[in-house]
Formats: C-alpha cells, sequence, structure tokens
C-alpha cells in the first residue's frame, strides 16, 4: 500500500475509533495502531473494507488469540458490496440474470471472514445496523447443501434471521465481514 493511501487509512481509522468509543471500551488507539503496523496484509483487508463502504472498527478482542476484532460497521449493509449472491455454487447455477459475483468468493478475495450470526447479533448489541438493508451471514453446510442461505437485518428494534435461495440478490443485501488484527 503506497504511503499517503496508508496515511489516509489510518487517519480514517483513527477518527472512527475515537468517535465511537463505545464499540471498544479498555481498547486504545496506540495498541491498534501497533498492530495494524505489523500485519501490512491485514491493513490491505481493512483498506478493501473501507472501499467498498464497510467504515470497519474496532469491536473488540478475540478470546481464543487475543487479537483486536475489525467490523464492518457501516449503518447499513456496503454500499459495494451488494447485489451479490451468496456462493460459487449459487452463481455458477443461475441460468440468466447472473450477478456480478457471490459474496463468499468476495470476502476471501478481500481477506475478510463474513460474520456468523453469533458475530451478526454481538455488532448489533454496539448499535442499530441494516435498518433498511440485508446481509448475507455463513451459512452453515446443511442449509447450503440443500440451496439455502442464511441473512439477518433489524427491523422492529429486533435481528432477525431469514433464509432464502442461495442464487438470490437484491440490491439493498450485501454482507458485513470482520479480520483480526
Amino acid at each position: 500500500m503506497k504511503a499517503a493511501l496508508r496515511k489516509e487509512l489510518l487517519q480514517t481509522l483513527q477518527v472512527r475509533f475515537e468517535k465511537h468509543a463505545a464499540r471498544h471500551v479498555g481498547i486504545s488507539w496506540t495498541a491498534v495502531l501497533a498492530r495494524l503496523d505489523a500485519q501490512a496484509e491485514a491493513l490491505q483487508a481493512i483498506a478493501e473494507m473501507e472501499r467498498t463502504g464497510g467504515e470497519p472498527d474496532v469491536i473488540g478482542r478475540d478470546d481464543a488469540s487475543g487479537a483486536f476484532i475489525v467490523c464492518d460497521c457501516s449503518a447499513e449493509s456496503p454500499a459495494g458490496r451488494r447485489s451479490l449472491c451468496y456462493d460459487r455454487a449459487a452463481l455458477d447455477g443461475r441460468k440468466e440474470n447472473k450477478p456480478a459475483g457471490s459474496a463468499t468468493e468476495l470476502a476471501k478475495t478481500m481477506g475478510i471472514e463474513i460474520l456468523t450470526e453469533l458475530q451478526y447479533r454481538e455488532l448489533q448489541s454496539l448499535g442499530e445496523f441494516d435498518r433498511k438493508t440485508s446481509s448475507w451471514i455463513a451459512t452453515p453446510a446443511a442449509i447450503r447443501a440443500k440451496g439455502g442461505a442464511l441473512f439477518c437485518d433489524r427491523r422492529y428494534d429486533h435481528v432477525f434471521v431469514y433464509h432464502n435461495g442461495a442464487e438470490s440478490y437484491y440490491a439493498a443485501r450485501g454482507f458485513r465481514g470482520r479480520v483480526l488484527v
């Protein structure tokens, strides 16, 4: 990553980090910055999250590794990651009107993981997200094997989990991801 872009990204992340302190109580920007400086691959993934409209921010620490969790915190599902079916098998299965790609493939390309249902609910405990959009979530293999995929949103002050055919795609449905730093 070029120095000027890196500097701009880190400034954006710091401003967001300071503005939303309730998302990461007890975590200092200095500690996050030290990890980002040591992990160029993670910083590149975060740059992709930012570029596609995810507004990434630190939302806690991973219990197992102690790493910081950086997650998409945009109010709505990231605009640069919408109108995608769930995965490659779903994309290949469409006969016509194919979307530009799939959520799981884009997440892999970006170097992030799609949120699970539990992670999505944890994010929703930090604010109100997806009040007008929805986001694909990691789908259990048993559901995916039957052609389905899961997505979530927030309506009526409640987080809902739904199912759809994995090949479906909508202008208001994207996906949220996270990366450990």
